[in-house]
């Protein structure tokens, strides 16, 4: 196997302590996925207070990353956040299965935010996560028996599935498409793949998803950089064009997802997410 591409740098990825008045928690997906997770509580007796943030990291990402961990402080500005070990990541159980089932694991921290009294939530997913999040509002919708989301952000994320036109993307492939490349993330990355194929059709996608969260008329922000090196810019493109109505922020010198953010984006996130609909 040629040498890997960096899905994280060293720094990103060293773990940190989780932040001062937060707390661990323990979830459940609906189909008996063990997650680990933490919340971070919004500023009481503020109208933020009443907003959760549901984060979903990116690929080989974990909530306690140093890159992710910012992230979730940024967020704590504007509102309560809830973040995820993604199934087959960190501390979670399973295997990751690139997007597929993974919007369980989102609807169970939703749940969890509901429950602990918050009025809204708003899902936020990084580059995997994006399809995460998209695919989550489109199938497990507020209601009918779903926690749901009231707003999505889709950050750095991808339109197409099987998309190998960049080089990181035709190394991520190789990676998860061999025994030799999973066994490097498992063992060098702490991510554990499921080697078994998507069903044929393929999961929703994340245009389609996009359509049919615009059709529901939830919010829907996508935000993408200028520079990002895994997806050009044909990916925010192709999802703002399936969901008329959609807000698409292309920000100028971003690279790619949690690694490359910096905290003015994120503080501008936080404010669309907490902004009264």
């Amino acid at each position: 196997m040629e040498t890997p591409a960096p899905v994280e740098d060293a720094r990103g990825r060293e773990r940190v302590p989780p932040p001062p008045g937060s707390e661990a928690l323990a979830l459940v997906a609906a189909d008996g996925v063990r997650l680990a997770g933490v919340h971070l509580p919004g500023t009481p007796g503020t109208a933020s207070a009443r907003v959760a943030f549901v984060v979903a990291h990116g690929f080989c990402g974990s909530f306690s990353h140093r890159r992710v961990d910012r992230v979730l402080r940024g967020l704590s500005r504007h509102g309560g956040v809830v973040a995820i070990d993604q199934r087959g990541h960190g501390a979670s159980g399973g295997v990751t299965t690139l997007a597929h089932r993974e919007p369980l694991d989102v609807e169970a921290a939703s749940a969890w935010a509901r429950a602990a009294g918050y009025d809204r939530v708003v899902t936020v997913g990084f580059s995997m996560g994006s399809s995460v999040v998209l695919r989550h509002a489109a199938l497990l919708p507020r209601g009918q028996g779903h926690a749901g989301t009231d707003g999505i952000v889709s950050v750095s994320g991808t339109a197409f599935w099987y998309y190998r036109g960049t080089p990181p993307m035709r190394w991520l492939h190789r990676a998860v498409g061999t025994v030799t490349g999973r066994a490097y993330l498992r063992s060098r990355l702490g991510t554990r793949v499921d080697p078994r194929p998507w069903p044929d059709p393929p999961p929703l996608s994340p245009t389609e998803s996009a359509a049919r969260i615009r059709s529901q008329g939830i919010p829907l922000l996508i935000v993408h950089g200028d520079q990002d090196a895994f997806f050009p810019l044909d990916h925010p493109d192709a999802l703002h064009r399936a969901a008329p109505g959609s807000e698409a922020w292309i920000e100028p010198g971003f690279g790619h997802a949690e690694g490359a953010i910096d905290d003015a984006l994120i503080d501008r996130i936080g404010a669309w997410g907490a902004r009264p609909r």
